[in-house]
């Protein structure tokens, strides 16, 4: 076989075994994908409605969205940085870890920092979520181009009857 204009540098000759396998593998490939995707979209949804439960506004002191309800991860991003800014407020600009054990403020500086834990958590949820869902959708179009690569037989046949 030799090149012509440089349009074709040669055929990998498949058995019938290899191209049923070859397109079963882009089969799964699409189906994972498709798998993901849904799982992914489950989750948002999931975890958007968990926090929307907890019915937490944003405060009118924040930079943004003041008065929106926390149901997302910019939203959740946002409150725990205004929980910050109030426990810093009460405690003076100490963490926890900085304020003696009998200070009375350090329960309530826990307790912030245990409220933003929790909403950072819900954020990488959400970064998980779309993560998956790219990946599902890299997914699909692997597998779409796996099977588009290699012809399924009854196309391989009619363009052997067809020639």
């Amino acid at each position: 076989m030799s090149a012509v204009n440089g349009d074709e540098i040669g055929e990998v000759v498949l058995s019938h075994g290899q191209r049923q396998g070859i397109r079963l593998i882009g089969l799964a490939g699409i189906v994972g994908g498709i798998v993901m995707i849904v799982v992914a979209i489950i989750v948002w949804i999931a975890v958007s409605a968990q926090l929307r439960a907890e019915n937490i506004t944003i405060p009118d002191d924040a930079p943004f969205f003041a008065g929106k309800v926390v149901d997302g991860p910019i939203d959740a991003f946002i409150q725990a940085g205004v929980i910050n800014m109030h426990a810093l407020e009460s405690s003076d600009g100490k963490t926890y870890a900085e304020l003696d054990r009998d200070d009375p403020v350090r329960q309530t500086v826990m307790t912030a920092s245990f409220l933003r834990a929790s909403l950072f958590t819900s954020v990488v949820s959400f970064g998980v979520a779309l993560f998956a869902a790219g990946v599902g959708v890299v997914f699909i179009l692997f597998g779409w181009a796996l099977r588009m690569i290699v012809p399924s037989p009854a196309r391989v046949s009619t363009r052997a009857t067809a020639g």
